[in-house]
């Protein structure tokens, strides 16, 4: 301020001075000009200097006025707590299938279907049925026929025992009245068989039916048994053993059967049954 009443009263008293004074020469202009450059250049560093001086005093009133204020202490480390578990997603919800439509054609072909499978059912109940009433039976039949093995077996074992009960009667009469020798070991009550003559008589009577008249080597031998009812009808025969020549045992087979009745033995019994040999040059 006090520069600024210097300078006024500088600028008056030259203002004065210059109404009075001489015209101005030419250097003096040059060195007015320098003058006021000057005064301005000082007037600039005074209004800087005055500005640097008002900022100063504000930082240092700001620096006490920070300073003066109370200060608090940081508050203690605390432990932080857990970290809270985290929720599970929720669940997709889970719509559920519409019910198909149903048309009609659907239902034609379901209650076919329904229909199919009662009749299959009846159909395999019904061979159910039938297959246990077929197990039943084949269980009777065989349950019969088990039932019959048993009463033949039954019947045949009785039919045994009375065989052997008569053989046993038989053998007790027999011995009752028996004539054989104190060492024989038969059953009847006397010995009985063909005369030492009856098989000669025999062959005489079938020999004048052989027809053979072929001329062979040796005297071959054909055994042949006969088989003979009690009134010496001959019911069977049967060549036991062959003697070589076919020709000649089928020339004593016929013989056999074209004498039909064989003779009886001395006592007048025909033995049922009779080895006779027969050969061609005897």
């Amino acid at each position: 301020m006090r520069h600024s009443v210097f300078h006024s009263t500088f600028m008056y008293q030259a203002a004065e001075r210059g109404e009075f004074a001489p015209p101005p020469q030419a250097g003096h202009l040059r060195a007015f000009a320098l003058a006021v450059i000057a005064h301005l250049l000082l007037l600039g560093a005074l209004t800087w200097g005055v500005n640097w001086k008002r900022q100063s005093e504000n930082l240092a009133v700001e620096a006490e006025l920070w300073s003066a204020l109370p200060q608090e202490a940081a508050p203690k480390a605390v432990q932080p707590p857990p970290p809270a578990p985290t929720p599970a997603p929720p669940r997709p919800e889970v719509k559920k299938p519409e019910p198909p439509v149903v048309r009609d054609a659907d239902i034609a072909i379901e209650r076919e279907k329904k229909r199919l499978e009662k009749e299959k059912a009846e159909r395999e109940k019904e061979e159910d049925k039938r297959e246990q009433a077929k197990k039943a039976a084949d269980d009777k039949k065989r349950q019969l026929e088990v039932a019959k093995a048993k009463e033949a077996e039954r019947v045949a074992d009785t039919k045994r025992q009375e065989a052997e009960r008569q053989k046993n009667i038989e053998r007790a009469l027999g011995q009752a009245g028996a004539t054989g020798a104190p060492a024989a070991t038969g059953n009847a009550q006397q010995s009985s068989g063909p005369s030492p003559g009856y098989a000669g008589r025999i062959r005489a009577r079938i020999k004048p039916n052989i027809v053979f008249t072929e001329d062979m080597a040796g005297n071959p031998t054909a055994e042949v048994e006969v088989r003979v009812a009690p009134d010496g009808t001959i019911v069977g025969r049967r060549l036991t053993k062959s003697s070589g020549v076919k020709t000649w045992d089928e020339a004593v087979l016929k013989a056999i059967d074209k004498t039909e009745v064989l003779p009886r033995d001395v006592d007048g019994r025909v033995p049922p049954a009779m080895a006779i040999t027969f050969r061609p040059k005897d």
